[in-house]
């Protein structure tokens, strides 16, 4: 199984990365906080791997240190939570505040991830409060604070839109304009559509 990967970052969106190891590309995905943290494209990088196998398919998920991997794991042990809603959770919260979040019982805090309902939060809380306080959440940060100043879905769409290559002003004023017209609650990569479109039409 593969654990990690190091390699040249070649292509990044708001929840995926490309990685070439020594030519050989690997499509890693990643949650959107730790999309914002990574590199430039055509940077070096290094990501800790999760290897999923289903019978049609292999998935890598990647992340920037251990905590945000161990929260992984603890994610997915929980009921009715797959890899993809556990990516969708840690893309919702920085791993710090998701874990003082869970540790704290915080379940109208984690409703306002996208695609977290109250029972599924009362489950994570329920199952994982005690374990997630035996995580170090300073080591969960990322190697690049993040740079968008804005906070919830707009934060993570501006940090997508810049690491694309958009001006932070450029990111910031389309992220803004678009969370107003669809709503905090959109996913991410809609709002995303959303805002490369206004951008490209702009």
């Amino acid at each position: 199984m593969i654990a990690g990967l190091k390699g040249v970052l070649v292509e990044k969106a708001a929840m995926e990365a490309i990685i070439d190891v020594q030519g050989v590309a690997y499509r890693v995905a990643v949650s959107a906080m730790a999309s914002g943290r990574l590199p430039e494209v055509g940077q070096a990088v290094a990501l800790r791997v999760r290897t999923i196998v289903r019978e049609d398919a292999l998935d890598l998920y990647g992340f920037l240190s251990r905590t945000e991997e161990q929260l992984f794991e603890h994610l997915t042990s929980v009921s009715q939570v797959g890899p993809k809603m556990a990516l969708n959770v840690l893309s919702g919260l920085d791993v710090a505040d998701l874990i003082t979040a869970l540790a704290r019982g915080e379940v109208a805090k984690l409703t306002k991830i996208h695609g977290v309902g109250r029972k599924t939060a009362e489950r994570l809380v329920l199952e994982l409060k005690d374990k997630v306080n035996l995580l170090d959440p300073v080591s969960g940060a990322g190697a690049t604070p993040r740079r968008a100043s804005a906070s919830g879905a707009a934060g993570d769409l501006v940090s997508a839109l810049v690491n694309l290559g958009y001006r932070p002003a450029q990111a910031e004023a389309a992220a803004a304009a678009v969370v107003e017209r669809l709503g905090e609650a959109t996913p991410l990569e809609a709002l995303l559509r959303e805002a490369l479109k206004a951008l490209r039409t702009g």
